[in-house]
């Protein structure tokens, strides 16, 4: 994801979460939907960041069953596990849809304008 993206998406997360905070009426799919969506987008960029820096190696990508494994095990972890040990959670099958679309969203934004000459094994 181009730097100025994950920025913009980050910002976008943040006021959602500091507005939500203040207790402001938002729309509800910003309110419930917006934040599935950038979730995984952010987390993976920052991963493949600390993995290239760990490496040194900038041509490293994410690969798809690895963004998927990642999208399954939040899916199953927010939406399932927590709802049932925790009652500030709860499950929703459309954000999992949403972390599906982000992360696919991630692997298509990580090769964008650049060939990929590595990735990492499976």
């Amino acid at each position: 994801m181009k730097k100025i993206l994950f920025f913009i998406a980050l910002g976008i997360a943040i006021s959602i979460y500091l507005l939500q905070q203040t207790q402001l009426h938002l729309p509800f799919w910003i309110n419930n939907y917006v934040n599935d969506f950038l979730f995984l987008p952010l987390v993976l960029t920052s991963c493949l960041f600390v993995v290239r820096k760990i490496k040194q190696e900038q041509a490293l990508y994410l690969s798809l069953p690895l963004i998927l494994g990642v999208a399954f095990f939040y899916s199953v972890y927010f939406e399932w596990y927590l709802p049932q040990h925790n009652p500030r959670y709860t499950g929703d099958w459309k954000d999992c849809l949403l972390y599906f679309f982000g992360a696919f969203i991630f692997y298509v934004l990580q090769y964008y304008n650049s060939t990929p000459s590595k990735s990492p094994k499976e």
